[in-house]
């Protein structure tokens, strides 16, 4: 293959020759009449009448035979062939035909007709470059095995993928389809959160005190009030307000900023969905949540068994439920409840588990959850009844001491939400807070601090509230199918590239 350079200086001067002929090689715009899946559903073979059409998008494919070309057009919907002959567009025309490369934007008039071979094709009238491409394309080649479509020489390698999307999407149709699921999805939430009448809300992204979650924030400074502040990290104390203002019902579904590492599971910037309902409580709000995700998969897949990496998973309700002390106990066969932190070292060290440091009893707790029975939690499943060490905006289980009343949703290993029977005790949330302040000040960086503000609301009274957090991308990965959080965020955060 010729080096990048060569072959954008071959562009270059095609681009120069358009230019001395009198074509204008980036137009302003093209009235197309229609799309090439319209074309492809219309057509009626059987009949064969021809008919006008105006088509635009990116030349994906050039076969070049003297006085006629085939070509393939691709645009949203799908790709459709082209036929252009110098006697029907005229030898200018067809000069500028010549100069074409793939991956240069046209717009075609023509007629649409079926070839011997049984091709559903538009025969040019006129032609018209609409944008110059001056970076050769990638080319995916696909050929048919029996029934089966393979593809070979593929835009195939992942980081140069997700570094350059705007190529990605260019010559991998699955990965735009993946993109149109998750829209889909997305919409699917907010339609089933609509008919339940919940407002969308927005609340702010930049934050004079961040809370919500364990996490280490993103910092930045405001130069006219000379301060920091915080991208948030979770949207919930905001949300709670409102509940405080006299709403019943709020949700956002915006994005999260955390400042953690990176893996298949995690990008720094991600969106989440936080639901917030007055006068309900933890177990209205599972209810809620495997309703949800059942109706998202039947609306956007037609059906409630998605396979996973090869797993099929059933988001059918009711899902399973298990206390987080009884997932320990069947998948560790450890017995955590009711033991002290020096317990629960040895437990992990019996275990064999990878602990740093010395962590207090809510961190060696949630390090013996996520490391034995989080993996195991394959079909949709609610883990509930936290330690109240783990969940310091929860209220406190109405019967079981020393634990609160949360779940989390697993599937394929992975926890896609988050919910609570939330606290609204101002007096029991101060302290809490006061403790999480300790720990921060002790070193933990994913402590939250006090949130004076938020506690004065409080004290102005908040009903019972069951408030939930679903992570989209998550979700969003195990509907679609995709190993990666970074194969449903269009622009995943990337290293700076290196130079050769």
């Amino acid at each position: 293959m010729e080096p990048l350079d060569d072959l954008r200086n071959q562009r270059l001067e095609k681009l120069k020759k358009l230019e001395e002929s009198g074509v204008l090689p980036f137009a302003y715009s093209y009235e197309r009449t229609h799309s090439a899946r319209e074309i492809l559903d219309r057509f009626d073979a059987a009949k064969r009448e021809p008919y006008s059409v105006a088509i635009a998008g990116r030349l994906m494919a050039i076969r070049r035979m003297g006085k006629a070309s085939f070509g393939h057009v691709m645009d949203a919907t799908g790709r459709i062939q082209i036929y252009a002959a110098m006697d029907q567009i005229g030898e200018a025309s067809y000069q500028v035909f010549k100069l074409l490369d793939i991956g240069d934007f046209i717009g075609v008039k023509g007629d649409v007709f079926v070839t011997r071979t049984g091709e559903v094709t538009v025969q040019a009238r006129s032609l018209t470059l609409l944008s110059k491409t001056l970076r050769p394309l990638p080319v995916v080649k696909e050929k048919m095995e029996g029934e089966e479509k393979v593809v070979f020489d593929a835009f195939a390698d992942k980081e140069t993928r997700y570094r350059q999307r705007y190529v990605d999407l260019a010559v991998n149709t699955d990965v735009k389809q993946t993109f149109v699921l998750r829209s889909r999805i997305v919409n699917e939430i907010r339609n089933f959160l609509g008919s339940k009448g919940y407002l969308e809300v927005e609340t702010p992204v930049l934050q004079p005190q961040y809370g919500g979650a364990f996490a280490r924030p993103f910092v930045t400074h405001h130069n006219a009030l000379d301060m920091d502040l915080y991208l948030r990290i979770a949207d919930e104390l905001y949300l709670k307000r409102l509940i405080v203002g006299g709403f019943e019902g709020v949700y956002e579904i915006a994005k999260d900023f955390r400042n953690e590492g990176m893996d298949k599971d995690h990008n720094p910037e991600f969106t989440m969905l936080e639901l917030y309902v007055a006068f309900r409580d933890y177990a209205f709000m599972m209810s809620l949540v495997e309703d949800m995700v059942h109706a998202v998969s039947m609306n956007v897949f037609q059906r409630s068994r998605l396979t996973y990496q090869g797993t099929e998973l059933n988001f059918t309700p009711p899902w399973t439920r298990m206390t987080f002390f009884e997932a320990i106990q069947k998948h560790a066969g450890a017995d955590c409840l009711n033991r002290d932190a020096d317990a629960l070292r040895q437990i992990a060290l019996d275990l064999r588990l990878e602990i740093e440091g010395k962590p207090e009893k809510g961190k060696l707790l949630d390090e013996i959850f996520s490391q034995t029975a989080q993996p195991r939690l394959v079909q949709p499943t609610f883990v509930t009844d936290y330690p109240i060490e783990l969940s310091p905006l929860a209220k406190r289980h109405r019967s079981k001491p020393g634990l609160v009343e949360r779940f989390e949703g697993f599937v394929f290993g992975k926890e896609i939400c988050n919910a609570f029977s939330e606290l609204n005790d101002p007096i029991d949330q101060r302290r809490r807070f006061e403790d999480q302040a300790r720990q921060k000040a002790a070193g933990d960086e994913e402590a939250m601090g006090i949130d004076e503000d938020f506690l004065r609301a409080l004290e102005y009274g908040m009903p019972p509230t069951a408030g939930l957090g679903i992570g989209v991308d998550r979700l969003s990965m195990l509907l679609t199918d995709a190993p990666s959080i970074r194969d449903v965020i269009l622009f995943p955060q990337m290293r700076p590239e290196t130079k050769d």
